[in-house]
């Protein structure tokens, strides 16, 4: 077990909730529904407390890794027999998001868990419920200020370029390959995650001596994945191997692939989505790995929501109280692993 994945594993008994974190090194409980990954708390937190009710907003599921946010966080509710979810109707519009969390503060929460459309637009939200005595798990996209959350849990944007850039730098350089083409399929590049990942890419390659060739965004879509990857195949007539930031954008980005009749070089995505852990355990495809970027977040950040309501805390951990930020570790999946990480992964 690699030492990432070891701590991990240390993540997983702190928190009590095994198939909500990436990288769980024992067999997960069964998912109470397709695409959802969920576990019974453990040791103290095990116990029912008071019976708390929980409200939960996030983005509509326009995409699969969203879709899956909110299909993780009701099914780790479902687990709680001390658990009320009150989940809000999705939406992109910030207006409309706004309006529906603040009547879930109207309604007086015991906690709120949100994933907001924009962190910054939503701040003031987030500190109004906080100044209402309703704590807030904050859930990946991050408020401006930490007065608006009790605990961030979140991904680690930079740490899935690392990880890429890693896996990539390795293969080039175990192979002996002199100046590699490294190609890049980035997600919307005005986005600070999308600029935290690409940064993160550069700067592991660049630990090799290699650095990234051409590179082109689309827009986490499977119809932008194809188009710019047909334009970037076209301008790059020789590819060593090429990083796209997302497995949803990724469906599109190997259609583009197969179009060209393109095979000199691998791949690998970002996400975790089963669809790739798939295409990776089939062994037939460009794609050898992706890096895992896990929407079971949710349902951990339900699990922190219910401790912090019932004013406990991490039942592995000696100090009492949850702690305010936690950062998910970002592995990276191959044909040596996928099995362990399929039962995680969410349908694009």
């Amino acid at each position: 077990m690699s030492e990432s994945i070891a701590r991990r594993g240390f993540l997983v008994g702190a928190l009590g909730v095994g198939a909500a974190l990436t990288a769980a090194c024992t067999s997960n409980a069964a998912p109470a529904a397709s695409g959802t990954n969920v576990a019974a708390a453990a040791g103290d937190n095990a116990e029912p407390g008071t019976p708390v009710t929980i409200g939960f907003s996030a983005p509509a599921a326009d995409h699969g890794w969203i879709a899956a946010i909110a299909a993780n966080a009701a099914a780790q509710a479902e687990q709680y027999p001390d658990v009320t979810l009150e989940a809000v109707n999705p939406t992109n519009d910030i207006t409309q998001q706004i309006a529906a969390v603040e009547t879930l503060i109207n309604q007086g929460v015991d906690a709120l868990v949100i994933l907001p459309n924009d962190g910054s637009q939503l701040t003031s939200l987030g500190r109004r419920a906080m100044d209402a005595g309703i704590p807030v798990i904050n859930l990946d996209r991050i408020f401006d200020s930490p007065l608006a959350y009790r605990t961030w849990i979140g991904g680690d944007n930079y740490g899935m370029g690392v990880s890429a850039g890693t896996y990539i730098g390795t293969r080039l350089r175990d192979a002996g390959v002199a100046n590699p083409v490294i190609g890049e399929i980035a997600g919307i590049d005005n986005l600070p995650l999308t600029q935290a990942r690409s940064q993160g890419f550069a700067d592991a390659l660049s630990s090799f001596g290699f650095a990234v060739g051409p590179r082109q965004a689309a827009d986490f879509t499977a119809q932008g994945g194809q188009r710019v990857a047909a334009n970037l195949l076209q301008a790059a007539p020789r590819l060593d191997a090429l990083w796209n930031h997302d497995d949803d954008q990724g469906i599109g980005v190997l259609a583009a692939i197969t179009q060209a009749g393109r095979s000199e070089f691998f791949m690998v995505g970002g996400a975790g989505s089963a669809n790739a852990m798939r295409e990776i355990q089939g062994g037939t495809s460009v794609l050898e790995a992706t890096v895992t970027y896990s929407p079971t977040m949710a349902s951990s950040a339900m699990a922190l929501a219910r401790l912090v309501a019932q004013n406990r805390g991490m039942g592995d951990l000696v100090e009492k109280e949850v702690p305010t930020s936690i950062t998910l570790a970002s592995a990276t999946i191959t044909a040596e692993n996928v099995a362990d990480y399929l039962p995680l992964g969410f349908e694009s």
